[in-house]
């Protein structure tokens, strides 16, 4: 990651000034709530993808930076939204905007992000990415619902799953990825491969995610919290469908009843690694990330090409 991050160095740092005149308000309290929020920023690696997707197709100009702006603030917004859904106290490491500021704030927050990132695209006639990204809040709701829905009846079924971790992570990478090829590409073809490109990195990305809550590293989130959530994420599906029906029901039961006893947790993790689903599971990362390379390698080689290389083998070797 960190060859890629150099290699748009300065591109990045430019961005960061696009991001923080943004979100800027006069409402102090909320311009104070913006600046917590710039400053705890993560990996920023869907401003990474957009920036890196437009130098694919020609320099970086006004309206990439617009676009990784926008990302940026819709991705921002749906975490601040999910941090009150699921009454998270931290993100990342620091305390959540709900925790400090409590829910109704952290709502009209999420909402004011939203709202800057629409104003920003309509300002400036940004349509088209306008309208990939609008498409990707579209997806991601729908697979944050879907989600929800089939954890109550612990869904089996491995396409169900590829559906919802498409909806509510692959689509935003997807989209940065598009939003960024549009303001240098001419080529609709090339600018849809590359979103498909994204979907595929998000795919894996996902999957990593859904891994670590397997493993034993320190992620930031309890290991086994997936379980404590009743979430049937790929390793602990493909456990079940390939189990004895013994196992498979007292799996269920614990994912049921029990999944706030650290040692019924304890047994299904080692139920799952015991089983070939984490082999699996990682296998499935592995193809996407694999697929989505073949992709980027449609285009011919260059410093940019490189960088999104390394970009998205850091999503499947990443430790955190």
């Amino acid at each position: 990651m960190d060859s890629a991050r150099k290699a748009i160095e300065a591109e990045l740092a430019l961005f960061e000034s696009h991001f923080r005149a943004a979100v800027k308000s006069r409402v102090a309290l909320l311009d104070r709530i913006m600046q917590y929020i710039v400053k705890r920023k993560g990996k920023q690696l869907r401003p990474m993808f957009v920036l890196l997707s437009a130098k694919l197709g020609g320099p970086v100009n006004d309206a990439t930076y617009r676009a990784a702006s926008l990302v940026e603030l819709l991705h921002t917004a749906t975490l601040v939204h999910d941090d009150v859904v699921d009454d998270a106290m931290q993100r990342r490491g620091f305390f959540s905007i709900n925790a400090l500021w409590k829910n109704k704030i952290a709502v009209l927050v999420g909402d004011y992000l939203l709202s800057k990132g629409l104003l920003l695209s309509l300002q400036n006639k940004d349509f088209t990415q306008l309208e990939i990204l609008s498409d990707a809040v579209r997806q991601m709701s729908e697979g944050e619902l879907l989600q929800i829905e089939k954890s109550r009846n612990l869904n089996l079924d491995e396409s169900i799953y590829y559906e919802i971790i498409n909806g509510k992570t692959a689509s935003l990478l997807s989209s940065a990825c598009g939003v960024g090829a549009a303001t240098t590409f001419q080529n609709v073809e090339d600018i849809n491969k590359l979103k498909l490109f994204g979907q595929k990195v998000g795919m894996a990305f996902q999957v990593k995610d859904d891994l670590f809550d397997y493993g034993t590293a320190d992620i930031g989130k309890p290991t086994g919290n997936d379980i404590k959530e009743k979430k049937l994420t790929l390793p602990l599906i493909y456990t079940l469908n390939n189990c004895s029906n013994d196992l498979k029901r007292k799996i269920i039961y614990i994912v049921k009843n029990n999944n706030n006893d650290p040692a019924k947790v304890r047994f299904v993790i080692d139920a799952v690694q015991q089983s070939g689903g984490i082999n699996y599971a990682n296998n499935k990362m592995l193809q996407f990330r694999d697929e989505a390379l073949d992709i980027l390698f449609e285009f011919p080689h260059s410093d940019s090409r490189q960088a999104l290389e390394d970009l998205v083998r850091f999503t499947t070797d990443r430790n955190f």
